[in-house]
């Protein structure tokens, strides 16, 4: 072989190895939106379902999953919508322009809702945290839910407080964002279903701290038990406040108040209080032990109430690409629809034809010596 040939030959294999190394190499990235407040007193919600959706896609980024005949590379492009209906309509636009191929949020109903219109005519899929019935109740294809819906919490609440509690005289409060107030429509609605009375209803807004004058008009209503629709930063005072009166009846409220945030608000006065949170608990998950495991390695702390739900609302849309082969929205959104896995919360994950959730599952809780306790749990089919 002469100087030359051996030369080119060398310069051939050399060029060969570089083609084949950028095949190797080779990557499609998927970007993923993400909404909910970041700042401010519900950025403990937000974090936690940021989390569960940065654990998923970490693992999607090393299971090596190929869309559109590359690896993929999963990315989040986060935005924080400062739980205001208003701002996350900007920011909803704002992910639109990042040329995502999903949208994984918002978290609270009445940023959901809004930004939905803005999604649904890019063609975006959405899988968000709401639980106000009104966001896939709208008529478009594109939303899906992580979480049971308020219409089916609502109506197990309320029949637990008339027949467990033994509550025939009802009042109600409710902060007046669309999760609040749809909530307590349901509850009242399963109130009056169940045999019970509503005594009274009183609003306040999610700013509020000060429940003096409320609680004071309910006290004389001589009601059996309050149910409360809003957060934890409110329920937390609400219940000290409950002490302070006297007014020695249970406090009821959704899944926001079923933290640890609230039991610190709350302090000594937190016992006794009951929350109704969609799903089952942690420790009854279908896969809820490894997911605590992994999710404590990776972030070092104990995951919140909407992690796995949101872990499962990342791995749903991507199993959804995956099986599309492709990130094309338009291409995989009715594999989203058609879904149907086992995860992290359950083994039979399935959207109705109004992408919610076919299981619906419903826990309740109640404070026992500083400390949140399982009371019942309701499993069944969505009707």
């Amino acid at each position: 072989m002469t100087p030359t040939f051996k030369k080119l030959a060398g310069s051939i294999a050399l060029a060969c190895a570089a083609v084949a190394s950028a095949a190797a190499q080779a990557e499609t990235v998927v970007k993923f939106g993400f909404a909910a407040p970041l700042t401010g007193p519900q950025s403990h919600y937000g974090e936690d379902m940021r989390n569960g959706l940065l654990l998923a896609i970490e693992e999607a980024n090393v299971k090596g999953i190929i869309v559109d005949g590359e690896k993929a590379r999963f990315e989040l492009v986060s935005k924080d919508d400062q739980a205001d209906p208003r701002i996350a309509v900007q920011v909803a636009q704002q992910i639109v322009d990042e040329e995502v191929h999903g949208v994984l949020g918002h978290f609270n109903s009445g940023t959901t809702i809004p930004a939905s219109r803005v999604y649904n005519d890019a063609g975006l899929p959405q899988i968000a945290m709401a639980t106000s019935p009104e966001y896939t109740q709208q008529g478009y294809d594109t939303t899906f839910r992580m979480m049971t819906s308020d219409t089916q919490q609502g109506a197990a609440v309320g029949v637990f407080m008339v027949e467990d509690l033994g509550a025939k005289k009802v009042a109600l409060i409710d902060d007046r964002t669309a999760y609040g107030q749809g909530l307590t429509d349901q509850v009242a609605a399963a109130v009056e279903r169940s045999g019970g009375t509503i005594v009274a209803r009183e609003y306040t807004t999610d700013k509020a701290n000060d429940f003096t004058a409320i609680l004071t008009n309910i006290k004389a209503r001589e009601a059996d038990a309050i149910f409360f629709g809003g957060l934890d930063a409110q329920s937390g005072p609400m219940r000290r406040q409950m002490a302070t009166l006297g007014i020695d009846i249970p406090l009821v409220s959704g899944e926001m108040t079923r933290s640890e945030t609230f039991l610190r608000l709350a302090g000594d006065a937190a016992n006794g209080t009951y929350a109704s949170l969609a799903g089952v608990p942690l420790d009854s998950m279908a896969q809820g032990e490894k997911f605590a495991a992994d999710y404590k390695a990776r972030f070092n702390t104990e995951p919140g109430v909407y992690a796995p739900y949101a872990y499962d609302g990342a791995w749903n849309m991507i199993t959804a690409i995956e099986q599309a082969g492709t990130a094309d929205p338009g291409k995989y959104l009715e594999k989203l629809a058609n879904l149907q896995r086992s995860g992290a919360t359950s083994e039979h994950i399935a959207y109705d034809e109004n992408g919610d959730l076919n299981e619906v599952a419903v826990t309740i809780y109640v404070v026992k010596d500083g400390q949140w306790e399982m009371v019942k749990t309701m499993v069944n089919s969505a009707q």
